[in-house]
Order: structure tokens, then sequence, then C-alpha cells
């Protein structure tokens, strides 16, 4: 007779976030996988018959943590060459938006990224990838936007989904061409913007690089006007919006975003009360990138209160990219989301599992519940808090994505 199940592994600390105690937390539980969904999760002694009677394959766990893999749900993962002389110039005082003017920021890495074939550009990222999975991200999104003009962003976009295809996981892409003004465009905005939307925009979600629509909604950035452009146009394509929103003033993007049923506004730390409200209201997720914050010495907080206050889920990501968040680990920004905006280890756990697949529209993983996908972690841990609270360091034993062994 055939087991029910093909995978079950017991005698594990089970991080559900499901049901009403901190973190679903199951002690001595156990959990059952069946061709890549989870079949059953509970209390060990609570399993409908013996182990060995009821799944292919039994692994006991020791005591270990379990809980759903990491989602990273904000990331710049796919660029060229690398930005540390402005991480010196920021260090000897000179500002981001300074550095942006002057011809560095963002406009620096569009430079390196247009220089550099698919193959380089494959080489250059999968390192990063790599060190997100050993991290225990088993979802990823990974953002255009360094390419400003459409044969870069299209390899940009072929990267990342053929990183997903290489290291087993789940990317999701955004497409971020108002990222930033290309120098080509300096005196032609309104013509870049057309581009951006008209051009660019529906050719590649043809192709099916497309998941979702994002914008830098900023003064050094796109206006409001521009960014409602680009938002039109990805509805009338059927793509859900994000926003880089609220980093460095209040263009009150975050409104617009959600107006937009936005899946995320994200940075935040200028977010209005007003702005709070709109996003609770629409459903759409705050992502909060601390390492962004810490990297820029920052020094005002996202209203966290405010958000809590409005019921707005929150999310945490790395922001992952060469200039302001050069950060290879997701733990550490759950851990950075604690100590530097004050979210408890609990609050930040569910930032980069369950609310974090929700800020990716996906509602079919994130916690650990029977006919979710069974994206797993087993970690060197018995309690959730201590992935907040160990700075760094490798504490994942492994992890499953769909169920199977990743790596």
């Amino acid at each position: 007779m055939t087991p029910p199940w093909d995978l079950l592994l017991l005698d594990a600390a089970l991080a559900t976030f499901e049901g009403p105690r901190p973190y679903g937390l199951v002690e001595r539980g156990a959990l059952a996988v069946k061709d890549g969904r989870i079949a059953w999760t509970g209390a060990a002694d609570a399993l409908p018959g013996a182990p060995t009677e009821l799944a292919a394959r039994v692994e006991r766990l020791d005591g270990a943590l379990l809980t759903p893999a990491l989602v990273d749900c904000h990331t710049h993962l796919v660029f060229g060459g690398d930005r540390a002389h402005e991480f010196e110039l920021r260090l000897n005082g000179a500002g981001y938006e300074e550095i942006a003017r002057a011809g560095g920021g963002i406009v620096s890495t569009v430079r390196a990224t247009r220089e550099a074939d698919e193959e380089a550009l494959f080489a250059q990222a999968l390192p990063r990838a790599r060190a997100l999975r050993a991290d225990g991200v088993a979802t990823l999104e990974i953002k255009s936007g360094y390419g400003l003009e459409p044969e870069t962003e299209r390899r940009m976009l072929r990267v990342a989904r053929r990183l997903g295809a290489e290291l087993g996981l789940e990317v999701r892409t955004s497409f971020l061409g108002l990222h930033a003004l290309p120098p080509e465009y300096r005196d032609r905005r309104d013509d870049y913007v057309t581009l951006v939307c008209d051009g660019m925009l529906p050719a590649l979600a043809a192709e099916g690089l497309v998941d979702a629509v994002d914008a830098f909604c900023e003064g050094i950035g796109f206006t409001r006007a521009e960014t409602r452009r680009l938002f039109e146009r990805a509805r009338g394509l059927g793509l859900p919006v994000k926003l880089h929103a609220e980093q460095l003033s209040d263009l009150d993007g975050a409104a617009l975003v959600a107006e937009f049923g936005g899946l995320s506004a994200d940075h935040l730390e200028h977010l209005s009360e007003p702005g709070a409200a709109a996003m609770a209201r629409a459903g759409t997720v705050a992502v909060l990138l601390p390492g962004a914050f810490y990297a820029l010495r920052e020094t005002r907080l996202p209203p966290v209160d405010a958000l809590r206050a409005h019921g707005v889920p929150i999310a945490v990501a790395t922001d992952c990219n060469p200039g302001t968040s050069p950060l290879l680990s997701l733990r550490l920004a759950a851990n950075m989301a604690c100590t530097l905006f004050r979210l408890t280890p609990e609050e930040a756990l569910r930032g980069v599992t369950a609310n974090a697949a929700r800020a990716l529209g996906l509602d079919d993983r994130g916690t650990l519940a029977a006919g979710r996908r069974a994206d797993l972690a087993v970690w060197n841990a018995r309690h959730p808090a201590e992935l907040c609270y160990w700075i760094g360091g490798g504490l994942l034993r492994r992890s499953y994505v769909a169920g199977k062994p990743v790596g």
C-alpha cells in the first residue's frame, strides 16, 4: 500500500504563523508534504497513524525550528558593477541627492549595466541570489530599472528569470522603467515617460517578462502625475502595481498606489497618517527596507505605530542594490527591522514570510497550513525569536521549495 504522503517531518518546533498563538507556534510538531504542498500540520501526537505508514520518507528534526521559507519581496539584484566609492563619499559627508545630481547614484549603475551583456549580468547576480537562498529565501522579487532603455531592461528581466531556473527559486519580476531619467533624455523627460509607458512596458509584458510594475515617485525620481500615467498603462495590461514611496519626502505616493489597489508601498519613512489610512483601505502592504535606512544613515523612522494603528500589513525586505542597500541577508534585514524600527521579532518574521508573500500577490505560501506550497526552512534554532536575535551567521540547516530540497 502506497503511503498517502511523500514526506513527513517530525519533532519540529513549528512556527506556522497561523492561529492565535504567538508565531502560531506548535511545540513537538509534525508537517506532511504531498505533491509539493503541505498536506497536514499539527502536534505530532495528533498524527492519524504511525509515521512510517503515513509517509514514504520520514525525517526527524530533533526539536529544530521549522518555518515557512523566507520571501524577499523587494530587491534590485541584477546590476552591473558596484558603488563602493559612493559608500566612501557618503562617509565623507556627501548626501544621497548630492551624489545623484552629480552623476552618481542610479545613473552610474545604469552605465555599468548597459555595458554588461546577459552572461556578465547573470554571472554577477548569481552569487548574490545564492547568498539569499543560503539565508532561507525561496521566493525572490527582482526589479529591472538599471537599463532605462529597451534592450538592457529586457536583459535584466531575462537574467532574473534565469536565476530562478538555475537556483530552484521562484523569482517574481517587477518592471521599474521609471527609476531614473537616463542622461540621453535629460531635456526630453516626457518622451522618456512615453517610451516607458507605451513602448517598453507593453513589449516586455507581451514577452512574459513582467509580473508587476514599479516606479520611484520622488523629487529625484518621477512625479505623481508621471507615476499615475504608468499605473494607468499597467492597469490596462492587467498588471499589478507597487511603488517606491515616501523615502525622502512625502509626495503622497502611498495614497496613489493604494488608489490603484497596489500590492505594496515601499520605504515609507515620510508616510503621512492619511497615506497609512489609504493603504489600509486598499489592503496595500507596507514594505520596510531597513538596509537602505542603515546604509544611508537616515534618522527619520517609518511610522510603524501608524501602520499598526491602521492595520496595514508590514513586510520587510533586503532592498538589495548596489548603492543604498548592499544587503545579502534577509534574516539580517529582519534583525535591523527590530533594532532600528522597533518591530517585534514576530512582526519582523511575519514580514519576511506571510506579509512578504502578500506584497507579491502570492497567497499560496508564507504560512504553514494545509494546502499551502511546501516552501520550508529548517533552522539551527529552537525558537523563532532566535532568527532575529542572532546578528549574521548561518542558521539555515536546509530548505525546501515545493517540497523538494534546495541546493
